[in-house]
């Protein structure tokens, strides 16, 4: 006697029929955008999912934090004037450099730096933890699982000749798949809708209003159909931009660096353009 549970059922094959499975990645993205369309999936959810696949096709290059704008520790710096510079930049991990940038020889932990402040004399060279290196072409969801399995936060990005191009952390590949990550060193008032992280370059939030971008960058955008730079950067692309994507307006590169599928949340601004 046939087993009738091996059947498919009635339900089961009309929706096999009407539903196939998504033979590329637009026919699944478009799936997805219908199920959001449908409240089965919200826009975190889709935004997720979207940086996932956006991961597996992004190089290490395209995020890293280049090489002139890494915070690095010399080993010869004297010991005065290394701890003011932890504390001032605020990161957990530095790349410890003799000499030059190019020189590498480890990773100081911040933490690592608290027996100086007990006036401990401690050999810095003794406390560095080993540096990782990667190319610039590695895929990120490579990398992600590098670190994952590896327990490391960072990695020394370098070129084709083997010099140091910039570096990369675990929280920077994070943020490709959920977004910016905030501390407490991040936004803590409405107010501080432009950060300065770099000579010429600002951290913005999306909903700051073009008037005070003009008056903090000193640029002439016009907002007389747009308050925001959510608007001026969405009107510029002609669609609601994705995280990750970049353009340039009048002379100023606006880089996506937070987005769902309903608005964009922060960018970098960079201005002038060298």
């Amino acid at each position: 006697m046939e087993d009738d549970s091996r059947k498919p059922n009635l339900l089961q094959t009309l929706t096999a029929w009407l539903t196939p499975e998504p033979d590329t990645r637009d026919e699944l993205l478009g799936l997805l955008h219908a199920a959001y369309d449908n409240d089965l999936l919200d826009a975190d959810a889709l935004s997720m999912i979207e940086g996932v696949m956006q991961v597996s096709e992004m190089q290490v290059r395209e995020i890293m934090i280049p090489r002139a704008q890494m915070d690095v520790i010399d080993i010869n710096d004297a010991r005065d004037s290394i701890l003011p510079f932890v504390i001032e930049t605020a990161h957990s991990r530095f790349p410890a450099v003799e000499g030059d940038r190019d020189t590498v020889i480890g990773i100081l932990l911040a933490k690592d730096l608290l027996r100086l402040c007990a006036n401990e004399e401690i050999d810095l060279r003794d406390t560095l933890r080993p540096a990782v290196f990667v190319p610039e072409s590695k895929r990120l969801n490579v990398l992600l699982r590098e670190f994952r399995a590896s327990r490391n936060h960072i990695a020394i990005v370098v070129d084709e000749y083997g010099g140091v191009a910039g570096l990369v952390t675990i929280e920077d590949v994070l943020e490709q798949i959920v977004g910016d990550i905030e501390d407490e060193y991040d936004y803590d008032e409405e107010a501080d809708n432009l950060i300065a992280e770099q000579p010429r370059i600002w951290r913005v939030k999306a909903q700051t209003e073009i008037a005070d971008l003009n008056a903090t960058l000193g640029t002439h955008f016009d907002d007389s159909e747009y308050d925001t730079v959510s608007g001026l950067v969405s009107k510029a692309f002609g669609r609601l931009p994705k995280r990750g994507e970049q353009i340039e307006i009048d002379g100023v590169r606006f880089h996506i660096l937070s987005a769902d599928s309903r608005r964009i949340h922060t960018l970098r601004v960079e201005w002038p353009l060298t």
